[in-house]
């Protein structure tokens, strides 16, 4: 099949915004979940501890928990690289290479979640217009892991915001950027990571020390689309604002301050860059405490409020619905550049 990943990787970002995740197609993230699920349990059933030392189980823990994300990293990529070699080399009939297209295609978009990610930040906003404070809050929880229940407006607001940020680079520059340099076997392996750290990636007494090399591993593959994020988002804000004959350069320049000044202020490595960025361009302050299955976290807080005290208590819905719609743009704009950054980057490989 004569056809280059550009023209697949464009069909495949046409068909993550046309269909998103249908559940009634099989899902590659979902199967890679069942895998995590089925593999975690027959390691913890062979590496039982109960005579140990805690420093020994702390350290067999960790030694399983590695074993875990070689297991699925490494079966990840072999099958992926298995599968791509056989597409893109499918020459026996013309309806054979179109279905192989169109089934690579398939397979890339669902490592892509633009629609899904706008539609569950927007399902958020449209409840709170219509005044459904307890649908936004059970909306919210779909797409977030801290506890909803008591959250006011412009709490979900910030919370949403907050999502939309973070996962513009997990959900969409991430494997934008990993399908850039590595095909389809490399954005397979990031979901891998990302649904790793999402199942095993935890902090509490189950899997602190068993999730450890999970949650390193995605801290390492995140490091570079997370910059990537903030730099497209400070570039969207730009963009937007490019026809405000008034102060146009004022929210692009405080986002990409606000990111390099609190981008750190994050209990993630990677997370606080884009949020920080998204806080700048909307003028608005995000993290501070959240309650976690009960838990109070106390996370730092990023970015600044631009409107004062009193006049934000007078308009605070305004203000954080309006931030909230403009959240969403960027994020639109945002996955538009990464698509067209990744392209420029599967170009360059092209060249070289």
């Amino acid at each position: 099949m004569n056809v280059t990943e550009s023209a697949v990787l464009i069909l495949a970002y046409v068909l993550d915004l046309a269909i998103g995740d249908p559940g009634q197609l099989p899902h590659p993230v979902r199967i890679m979940g069942w895998a995590i699920a089925k593999v975690e349990v027959f390691l913890r059933g062979r590496t039982q501890i109960t005579d140990y030392k805690r420093k020994n189980k702390e350290t067999r823990e960790k030694l399983t928990g590695v074993l875990l994300v070689v297991i699925i990293v490494g079966f990840t990529y072999g099958l992926f690289y298995f599968i791509n070699t056989i597409l893109f080399n499918s020459y026996f009939s013309i309806f054979t290479s179109y279905l192989s297209f169109v089934i690579l295609a398939y397979l890339i978009s669902t490592t892509l979640a633009t629609r899904e990610l706008i539609r569950s930040a927007q399902s958020v906003v449209k409840a709170l217009k219509a005044d459904h404070i307890e649908d936004a809050r059970k909306n919210l929880s779909c797409i977030v892991g801290r506890d909803t229940e008591l959250l006011g407006r412009d709490k979900i607001l910030k919370a949403t915001i907050e999502c939309l940020a973070e996962n513009a680079s997990d959900g969409i520059i991430a494997p934008l950027f990993y399908f850039s340099i590595g095909g389809l076997p490399l954005a397979m392996t990031y979901k891998a990571i990302n649904t790793l750290d999402s199942m095993v990636g935890y902090k509490n007494e189950k899997y602190r020390d068993f999730g450890w090399a999970a949650a390193k591993v995605d801290d390492i593959a995140n490091y570079m689309p997370a910059r990537i994020t903030g730099v497209l988002i400070t570039v969207s804000t730009f963009i937007i604002d490019g026809l405000n004959a008034r102060n146009r350069l004022v929210p692009g320049l405080r986002a990409f301050k606000i990111m390099l000044r609190d981008g750190k202020n994050h209990l993630s490595p990677n997370s606080g860059i884009p949020e920080a960025a998204m806080a700048g361009a909307l003028g608005i302050k995000l993290g501070g405490p959240s309650l976690y299955e009960g838990i109070a976290v106390r996370k730092p807080y990023i970015g600044e409020e631009k409107q004062s005290p009193e006049l934000r208590t007078q308009i605070t819905d305004t203000f954080y619905l309006k931030a909230s719609g403009r959240a969403i743009t960027i994020t639109e704009i945002t996955s538009l550049l990464g698509l067209c950054s990744a392209l420029a980057l599967l170009y360059a490989r092209a060249a070289l």
